[in-house]
């Protein structure tokens, strides 16, 4: 018998269903405060916006971005008339009016709304930083063994990050904090502790970084020209250097979920950091800059030199996007694929690990019968997410117990699409306290011998080694 990772999972994962009224508000009842909150229309309303919102704490909480197009993000503060999520609180959401006082994305009056929320990193990170002094026209601070030095980080607000300068090199040069990088009006204190000698065992420089602080600068507090800059950002993450390509990540490593913000190279197969401390089993990727951009998915079931796209009804195909490199527990790869890797573009990945009891990233096979096939998750899934991936075209499928609260369960709705929610008993699953069943003929569905990927979240374990030959 395995034991759950997280003893409860609704603080890491949670679905909240609204009416709209039509007038700014704020949702609450999510539990957390969510890192990632995806939204959509249930049913058709006269006016309203029926795409599906992406929303993340990474890029700030009113960028939108739509799962059913390939549009870059739009701020609905600034970009959008009709308003959207403009704030994360510690329960749930704001929605904010847009520019001409409208509040139909998401709000539309007497409309019927779902929102799925994930925690990621949370409100106060603590996330530790080797430092190491090399010569690089002069000695430099470099963090975790990154091949550049003096770089900007991103550290968010409330987070605590410690500067550990036990290695040798770091002798003679404590690192500080400042307000400006030449050091003019002093060394900045607030909420900055200092240990031990710098280049002795248990040297550190560790800062709890205020709300509203300033921009600040690391420096050396005997020389000149070692550091750089330290955004304070009001937006969430966390500089990250596993990758060779420097990261911003928002990490719940019990929950196996982490949002990554990366800019890409154009060339090479440059790795991403991902913070989660396992293995991604699935990668959900997309460019904010560019538009025409898929979202390209990752899933270990296809494989690195696979692709599909969470935008399209396409199959899964050969493709660069994952650089034909398995990810590991701490890095993913990109190839030179447009959508993954154009030079100078901004890019947002959510990342998903297996965790026992709580997520599973799997596959099943379709065997065309209405008593279909098994999929096994270990745990009663509360979200199911999932797509044919061979043969013809199909769409995706997402279902919940929140929308339906018994079986069959058959309110779908689907990503690739601004489709209202479709109520189906022909194209129905079974939720059960160890996985789902298929319980229709549908192609997109369960079509005989045709493989299908999923993505699922779930509340408790059931489960044992006792898996149907069916279910992976």
């Amino acid at each position: 018998m395995a034991y759950a990772s997280i003893t409860k999972p609704s603080l890491h994962f949670n679905t909240k269903l609204y009416t709209g009224t039509g007038a700014e508000n704020a949702q609450t009842g999510v539990g957390f405060q969510p890192d990632f909150t995806w939204v959509k229309e249930r049913t058709a309303v006269a006016g309203g916006y029926d795409s599906h919102g992406l929303h993340d704490v990474v890029r700030g909480a009113s960028k939108w971005m739509r799962s059913n197009n390939t549009d870059a993000e739009v701020d609905v503060t600034t970009g959008f008339n009709s308003g959207g999520i403009g704030s994360f609180t510690s329960d749930g959401f704001g929605i904010y009016s847009g520019s001409t006082g409208s509040t139909d994305n998401y709000n539309k009056n007497t409309g019927n709304y779902v929102s799925w929320n994930w925690k990621a990193g949370g409100t106060a990170p603590a996330i530790t930083y080797t430092v190491k002094v090399v010569s690089d026209s002069g000695n430099k601070y470099r963090f975790d063994d990154f091949g550049t030095s003096a770089v900007t980080l991103d550290l968010q607000e409330g987070g605590t990050y410690t500067f550990d300068q036990a290695d040798s090199s770091n002798s003679g040069h404590p690192l500080r904090f400042y307000t400006a990088a030449d050091k003019s009006g002093g060394e900045y204190t607030t909420g900055v502790t200092t240990n031990g000698t710098p280049g002795s065992s248990g040297a550190y420089t560790r800062i709890t970084v205020a709300a509203s602080a300033p921009t600040l600068y690391y420096q050396c507090s005997s020389h000149a020209g070692m550091g750089g800059q330290a955004n304070t950002n009001s937006t969430f993450g966390s500089s990250n250097f596993s990758g060779s390509i420097q990261s911003n990540v928002s990490a719940n490593t019990n929950a196996g979920f982490s949002i990554v913000s990366y800019t890409g190279t154009g060339s090479g197969t440059p790795t991403i950091g991902h913070g989660l401390g396992a293995v991604p089993k699935m990668i959900i990727l997309k460019s904010r800059s560019l538009a025409s951009s898929n979202w390209t998915v990752y899933h270990s079931s296809l494989g690195a030199s696979s692709v599909v796209r969470l935008n399209s009804t396409g199959s899964s195909f050969s493709g660069t996007a994952w650089g034909s490199t398995t990810p590991t527990s701490s890095v993913f790869t990109i190839g030179t694929d447009y959508d993954t890797n154009q030079s100078s573009a901004t890019y947002i990945a959510y990342c998903f690990a297996d965790k026992t009891g709580f997520s599973k990233c799997g596959f099943y096979y379709g065997n065309g019968n209405a008593d279909g096939t098994f999929a096994y998750t270990g745990f009663k899934p509360t979200w199911i997410m999932g797509k044919k991936v061979d043969g013809t075209t199909n769409n995706w499928y997402l279902f919940d117990s929140v929308r339906d609260t018994f079986n069959l369960t058959t309110k779908k709705l689907r990503p690739d699409t601004t489709a209202a929610e479709n109520d189906n008993s022909s194209k129905a699953i079974n939720i059960y306290s160890n996985g789902f069943k298929l319980k229709n003929t549908d192609a997109e569905f369960n079509n005989n011998g045709d493989k299908y990927i999923y993505l699922a979240f779930g509340q408790s374990l059931v489960g044992s080694n006792n898996i149907p030959c069916t279910a992976r």
